[in-house]
């Protein structure tokens, strides 16, 4: 788990204290190294987190005995062992003990072919002098974020924008920003900022040295492996599922466990601590007895595996601390305010390990959201918007979400909690178009296949990255072993009656979770990590101060919003907890990231 940049322009040198400023960009990513290569045309930086074969022989940039690749890899492979037997049975021979150089290895044997056999997270740049070309490539699932930037003749890529903005001064994307305000992230390839996209996850690109545009192949997609039901028994799920976990413990530095106290990453606890011989650390929020505090259920998980258990206390005053830096690391607005929480929790982590496996991912691939329980009526409501305007219904149930949906997509439209009619007079010029979410949901006719495109496209990148940001920004390594390719096409062919039949979430994974966990944990409403934000909103103590900056005339989110709407809402604290005063939070942060949005990096920059 690292951080990399690299930048091309045919004929252009890259100054040396510029790409060093690049790579101190990526600092908090990779405190254990970092290094820099560079001809006229090009140039590589990178910043290590020491996981797999932590000596100096794993060093990037990497280039091979001959001198023909350099590759600049973050991430982790862990099927790497089984690829470096498969080359070495072919004679190669390797000169570390970790995964960069089975990567690079890999291409010299197999070529672009290399990227279909890698099971793991990762983003990657890599130079081939022979074919004067770079090549960047992302995981399938987008676990690992990859961002590109695109000017006339340069073509750069990183792993956060920060660096990219030394090349290109930073401008907000307003179609980026009509989708922040609605979903809380902006999806497909758009990334907060113009000239600036998210690589797609199991895209390849490929620059010429030489010049030209770059192109694009797609090596794998997630949406191929949907619609394709086939029997098959809860026994194969619980092997994919044990299969993940034992796959994800590789690790030189060893690792530790964020327990949530919810169903995954409770599972995920269970059956690691099934295979350690070690007594294991875990690590978790607690918000002092507060009604959405989970510790109970994370006090059943400890005490069944024998966990040595970390509970890290939060406050209100905690979270208005932490917040603007939250912001600034996830490059935008939170898509959830846990962000926050979870970054000061990987803080904590830091002290006792750099790697931590989270439960994120399971409810995108077993149906574990409330859309997946009451899809049926979630079907009705967008038939019923399509035949008849949302102006001529009653505002009244059950013709009330049929209307809040006013002809959306109501699989893309199924995540969104703000009061949609709410934003709406709040943001009149920035509503979404039809974008990403919509053209993954178009590509089925099924609900519940179009919920599963939806969420495994866009909503579960969110989190991904989410994860990765708050994450790396405290230079913790998190793993997601539900968000694994082989794991993805096994749930992916899961009969739908039998994953999503309605009613329940998640019943497929809740069978297996039986054997392992309290039927209290296990069959309880899920609460994920919801925070009481009225409440500390409220509190000048508090984070009511980031409100205070909202109501400054001079915020610069006034210039974007109907002020009128917004400062109604303002003036009524009572109302914060529910209806429109729920988008409380998204208005703060979107206020916060404005204010550092277009902030010019100090020191060297191309322009």
């Amino acid at each position: 788990m690292c951080g990399l940049v690299a930048a091309f322009e045919p004929g252009r040198p890259f100054e040396p204290d510029l790409v060093k400023a690049m790579e101190m960009d990526l600092f908090h990513r990779g405190p254990d190294g970092g290094g820099v290569a560079a001809e006229d045309g090009w140039a590589m930086a990178f910043r290590r987190l020491a996981i797999l074969d932590p000596t100096p022989a794993s060093d990037q940039p990497m280039t091979d005995p001959t001198g023909r690749c350099t590759l600049v890899f973050n991430g982790e492979i862990y099927n790497y062992r089984a690829l470096r037997r498969q080359l070495a049975a072919s004679g190669v021979k390797f000169r570390t003990d970790g995964d960069t150089e089975a990567i690079l290895q890999g291409y010299l044997h197999w070529g672009e072919d290399v990227f279909t056999r890698l099971e793991g997270m990762f983003a990657l740049c890599l130079v081939d002098r022979k074919r004067n070309l770079a090549l960047a490539a992302r995981d399938p699932l987008g676990i690992k974020p990859l961002y590109m930037l695109r000017h006339g003749g340069l073509t750069a890529f990183a792993s956060e924008m920060r660096p990219l903005h030394r090349l290109r001064p930073p401008e907000i994307d307003d179609t980026a920003f009509a989708e922040l305000v609605m979903f809380g992230w902006a999806a497909g390839r758009l990334s907060n900022y113009r000239d600036i996209e998210c690589v797609p996850g199991g895209t390849l690109i490929e620059v010429g040295l030489a010049g030209g545009r770059p192109r694009e192949k797609t090596f794998r997609d997630v949406l191929s492996t949907l619609g394709s039901e086939e029997p098959s028994g809860a026994g194969d799920i619980e092997t994919a599922v044990a299969t993940s976990v034992h796959d994800h413990l590789v690790s030189d530095v060893g690792y530790g466990l964020q327990l949530s106290g919810g169903i995954d990453s409770s599972l995920i606890a269970a059956l690691a601590a099934s295979e350690s011989a070690t007594q294991l650390k875990s690590f978790s929020l607690a918000l002092g007895g507060h009604a959405f505090d989970e510790a109970p259920y994370q006090e059943m998980v400890r005490d069944r595996y024998g966990l040595d258990h970390h509970a890290v206390s939060v406050t209100g005053k905690d979270y208005a601390e932490f917040l603007p830096r939250a912001i600034a690391h996830m490059e935008g607005p939170t898509p959830h305010g846990g962000c926050v929480l979870l970054m000061m929790l990987c803080g904590h982590i830091r002290r006792h390990s750099k790697v931590v496996l989270t439960g994120e991912g399971a409810d995108e691939m077993f149906g574990g959201y409330l859309r997946y329980q009451i899809w049926r009526k979630l079907q009705r409501q967008e038939t019923l918007a399509r035949l008849v305007p949302p102006r001529l219904m009653p505002d009244i149930w059950p013709f009330k979400s049929a209307r809040r949906l006013d002809g959306h997509d109501g699989a893309a439209w199924a995540s969104v909690y703000q009061d949609i009619s709410f934003m709406k007079r709040l943001f009149p010029d920035f509503m979404p178009s039809p974008g990403a979410r919509e053209v993954a949901s178009a590509k089925f006719s099924d609900f519940r296949h179009r919920l599963f495109a939806v969420d495994q496209t866009a909503y579960l990148e969110s989190l991904l990255v989410r994860q990765d940001k708050m994450s790396m920004a405290m230079s913790v390594e998190a793993r997601v072993p539900f968000v694994h390719w082989p794991l993805l096409v096994r749930a992916n062919r899961l009969d739908l009656d039998q994953r999503v039949p309605g009613g329940v979430t998640k019943p497929v994974l809740k069978r297996m979770a039986d054997r392992y966990l309290p039927k209290a944990l296990v069959h309880r409403r899920k609460i994920g990590l919801t925070l009481p934000y009225a409440e500390w909103f409220a509190d000048p103590g508090q984070a009511g101060r980031h409100v205070d900056d909202v109501r400054d005339r001079t915020a610069p989110l006034r210039d974007r919003c109907d002020t009128v709407v917004l400062d109604r809402l303002l003036s009524r604290p009572e109302d914060w907890s529910r209806g429109a005063g729920r988008g409380l939070q998204r208005i703060v942060e979107l206020n916060l990231w404005l204010k550092q949005a277009t902030a010019f990096p100090d020191g060297p920059r191309l322009y």
